[in-house]
C-alpha cells in the first residue's frame, strides 16, 4: 500500500467540505425565511384596507387629543381642523394657537347630572376661574387690551355626560375678527402689546378690520411701523401727549415706508393706536402706525388694494374715498379714553376647542383690541395739525 497522502482525501478536507455545504445550506435555509418573512409582510401590509388605515389614523389622533386634553401648565398645544380634532401638543417655541395655564375642576358647580353651561355662562366661567389663573401664570397683570385673551378648552358632549368637568384654561392671541393666531414663543416671553409686524395686513369686512392678510387682497389698515411709547415717556402719557407725539413720528415713517409717496392724493390716511393707563402698567407701551382708507360717510373704512410700501409694485388703490383733505377723518375730534372694544367676545361660538375636549370659549369680552387707534392724513407733511378718533367710527379696529 503506498503511503502517498495525496491519493487520500484528509478527513479533515472531507470535513471542511461537508462543513461548508452544511453552512452554505443553513444560510440559503435562513435567507428564504427572511424574504419568505418579507414577502408576508409585503403581502398582509398591501392587502390592508382603507377602512383599518382611517381606523389607525383615528386612533392615533385620539392618543394625541388626550395627551393635549390631560396637558399641565406650560403646555402649548396646536391645531387646523376647524373643530380642533387634530389637536396635538408642540414645543412652545413652534408656531402654535394655546398654551395651558390652568385645570380647573367645576364639578361642584355642576354635579353628574348637571346640564352644559351654554355660551354665556362658559364665558363667566372663563373670567371668573381663569381669570386669576391668568396673572399668576404670567406673574403680573394681564393687559385687557392686549393680544393675549384667556381661553378654555371645555368638555365635549360625550365627555360631560361620562362626568368629565375639568376645563383646562389658557391664552391665545385673537385678531380683531375673532380668529385665533399663531404665537411663537412662551407667553411669559411676550409683549402684550397688541401690535402686528411692520407690512401685516389686516382684512377687511363691513367696514371693520378682521384677521391677517395678503396686501394685495382688500384690506382695511397695513402697518408701517411699531413705536415704542417707553422709548419718549418716562411714565404714563395722557392720551393727548401720546397723540401729539404720533402725529409727528407716524407721519414720518409712514413717508419713510411708502418712499415718500403723497398717500393723501391715494385717498389714505395715517392712523396710530394709543395705550390705556391699564396696558401701560400691564408693560404694554408698543404701538402701530398704520394706514387706511375711510368710506365717505366716515361710517367705517374703505377697502384698499396693494401696499403703500415702497418696495411694493404698483401702487395701492382704495375703492371709496378716503378722509377729508383737511388733514382729518371729517370729525376734527381727539381722541376719547381708549377703550377700544375690539378683539374677541370670548364665547362667539367655540372658537376653536373642539370634538375632544371641547370648545374654545374663553376671549376678552370685548375688549382685546390694542387700544385707541387715532389718525391723520397728514402726510407726506411730518406735522399734522389735527388728529381725528377712528375707535367711535370702526368697532373691533383693534390691531
Amino acid at each position: 500500500m503506498s503511503n502517498d497522502r495525496r491519493r487520500f482525501p484528509s478527513e479533515n478536507r472531507t470535513r471542511s467540505k461537508s462543513a461548508r455545504r452544511t453552512r452554505v445550506l443553513v444560510a440559503g435555509v435562513f435567507v428564504g425565511a427572511i424574504a419568505a418573512m418579507s414577502l408576508s409582510w409585503v403581502l398582509g401590509w398591501g392587502f390592508e384596507t382603507e377602512e383599518e388605515r382611517h381606523q389607525a389614523r383615528e386612533e392615533a389622533a385620539a392618543v394625541a387629543r388626550y395627551e393635549a386634553f390631560s396637558s399641565p401648565p406650560g403646555t402649548c398645544l396646536t391645531w387646523q381642523a376647524p373643530d380642533a380634532a387634530d389637536i396635538r401638543t408642540v414645543s412652545c417655541t413652534e408656531p402654535h394657537l394655546f398654551e395651558v395655564i390652568d385645570a380647573v375642576d367645576i364639578s361642584a358647580q355642576y354635579p353628574p347630572n348637571a346640564a352644559k353651561p351654554n355660551d354665556d355662562a362658559w364665558r363667566t366661567l372663563t373670567m371668573q376661574r381663569c381669570g386669576e389663573s391668568a396673572g399668576e401664570y404670567l406673574g403680573g397683570p394681564l393687559d385687557p387690551e392686549g393680544k393675549l385673551s384667556i381661553g378654555v378648552l371645555q368638555p365635549d358632549e360625550h365627555q360631560w355626560s361620562q362626568g368629565e368637568r375639568k376645563l383646562h384654561c389658557g391664552l391665545q392671541r385673537t385678531a380683531p375678527d375673532g380668529s385665533l393666531q399663531p404665537l411663537e414663543a412662551p407667553v411669559s416671553e411676550l409683549n402684550q402689546s397688541d401690535v402686528w409686524e411692520e407690512g401685516t395686513c389686516l382684512g377687511i369686512e363691513d367696514g371693520s378690520p378682521t384677521a391677517p392678510i395678503d396686501c394685495a387682497e382688500e384690506h382695511a389698515y397695513e402697518m408701517v411701523a411699531v413705536v415704542n411709547l417707553a422709548n419718549e415717556f418716562d411714565s404714563f402719557p395722557e392720551p393727548e401727549d401720546q397723540d401729539e407725539f404720533l402725529d409727528r413720528r407716524c407721519n414720518r415713517l409712514a413717508n419713510e415706508y411708502s418712499g415718500d409717496q403723497d398717500l393723501r392724493e391715494q385717498g389714505l390716511i395715517v392712523t396710530w393706536d394709543t395705550r390705556t393707563q391699564e396696558s401701560w402698567d400691564a408693560g404694554s407701551t408698543l404701538v402701530n402706525c398704520k394706514v387706511a382708507a375711510l368710506l365717505e360717510d366716515n361710517s367705517g373704512l374703505a377697502p384698499v388694494r396693494g401696499s403703500v410700501s415702497k418696495d411694493a409694485e404698483g401702487q395701492a388703490q382704495t375703492d371709496e374715498g378716503g378722509g377729508s383733505q383737511d388733514g382729518t377723518d371729517g370729525r376734527g375730534e381727539n381722541g376719547g379714553d381708549g377703550n377700544n372694544g375690539g378683539g374677541n367676545d370670548g364665547g362667539q361660538g367655540n372658537n376653536g376647542g373642539g370634538n375632544e375636549g371641547g370648545n374654545n370659549g374663553g376671549g376678552n369680552d370685548g375688549e382685546n383690541g390694542g387700544g385707541q387707534d387715532h389718525g391723520a392724513s397728514q402726510s407726506p407733511v411730518p406735522d399734522s395739525e389735527e388728529s381725528g378718533d377712528l375707535t367711535d367710527l370702526i368697532p373691533g379696529n383693534g390691531g
